[in-house]
């Protein structure tokens, strides 16, 4: 790049949060003269947990926020001090699916995001607020992948506050309006789905073989003030235990034994389970009485279970999940708006691994997984 390009480029990297190396050989600079390119690969990028979100859900969360509700200290610490609705922050871009979002697309090289309403999503409202909201933001996602077919896939927004008519917008959604999957923003008032009242949900969802994506939130509030005194409960710590916690709940209370045919997907490198996977077998047979899996939890995760790399673009996790779990579980995810960073795309384009299983990691593993 010249000088006067990486000037260029670091205007827009500041106006799009986006961030690269200037020097960077494999850059280019798009038509404009302002975007830096990633060049198109011998497969296609699928990015399998993008973040998107209703104007009329934050409008509705800074409602809730000016109330200071004690059954949600985990969202009021993690959004108390930014503004959902305001122009600066990220609600622009989490609610355009339009051309902003198609150019940072094309700058990364990505060819397709897999949109999911971004956590908490609806699991914040009254069960009659959050239904609405839920079908209201399936609708509108809807409509954005009629318009862009070849660019973008969506997951249905559910309120599990309401089982039964969660359940019924999992078919609509993924039955009439063509969506992919299920997002799921973790715990719904500090409950899971390992609980058998939430059990219809997961009962459509594999009926209509619809992957549930499980996305952090801060914890739940029966763990959550340690990680808010310890300013631990984002994505440093607080949104992994969140999540590892909810999977291996469902694991341990034999969701998988239940609906064998169910796909559950995490993020962030499998929140630290793959990790954890040989001590978790061990420590498997000290049972509870409640404990209704018949198998390892690996067993679980090798069938069941698929990770993606969303915010975590580092071979070494992305490898190690894939000798651990196997090559057909693991999916490539940016995690875009949070963190867009193009020249994470490099180095995942890098890893050192076939062909055959890099074609997997981005793309083939998703259009098997979420039906595209």
């Amino acid at each position: 790049m010249t000088d006067q390009n990486r000037r260029d480029f670091f205007r827009y990297a500041v106006a799009t949060g986006a961030s690269l190396a200037a020097g960077s050989a494999s850059a280019q600079l798009g038509t404009n003269g302002l975007m830096p390119r990633v060049q198109p690969a011998a497969y296609k990028r699928i990015a399998t947990e993008e973040a998107w979100g209703t104007v009329e859900i934050f409008r509705e969360w800074k409602r809730v926020l000016d109330s200071n509700p004690p059954d949600e200290p985990g969202f009021v610490a993690l959004w108390r001090n930014l503004d959902p609705l305001g122009s600066t922050g990220f609600a622009p871009r989490l609610a355009d699916l339009g051309r902003t979002r198609l150019d940072a697309m094309d700058a990364a090289g990505i060819d397709m995001q897999i949109l999911a309403l971004t956590a908490p999503g609806v699991q914040v409202f009254d069960a009659d607020t959050g239904t609405a909201l839920a079908a209201d933001s399936n609708d509108q996602l809807a409509e954005a992948c009629r318009n862009h077919p070849t660019r973008y896939a969506g997951m249905a927004a559910v309120a599990p506050q309401d089982p039964q008519r969660a359940a019924r917008e999992v078919e609509r959604a993924i039955g009439s309006l063509g969506l992919k999957a299920v997002i799921i923003n973790s715990h719904t008032k500090g409950e899971y789905l390992s609980d058998q009242k939430f059990w219809g949900i997961l009962e459509a969802a594999e009926a209509h073989n619809a992957p549930i994506y499980i996305h952090p939130r801060a914890p739940s509030p029966g763990m959550v003030q340690p990680f808010v005194d310890h300013d631990m409960h984002r994505g440093d710590l607080g949104f992994g235990v969140e999540v590892a916690f909810h999977t291996q709940a469902m694991i341990y209370a034999g969701v998988f034994d239940q609906f064998p045919d169910l796909k559950l997907v995490i993020g962030h490198g499998g929140e630290g389970i793959p990790y954890n996977l040989y001590r978790i077998d061990r420590t498997h047979p000290v049972r509870r009485p409640d404990d209704r899996s018949q198998e390892l939890p690996s067993y679980y995760m090798r069938r069941n279970i698929f990770v993606t790399n969303s915010g975590v673009a580092w071979a070494p996790m992305v490898m190690f999940a894939q000798e651990v779990l196997g090559v057909d579980r693991v999916l490539y995810a940016m995690d875009y708006p949070y963190q867009y960073d193009i020249e994470e795309v490099h180095a995942m384009d890098a890893l050192p691994i076939s062909f055959e299983d890099k074609k997997k990691f981005f793309q083939t593993n998703a259009e098997r997984v979420f039906n595209l």
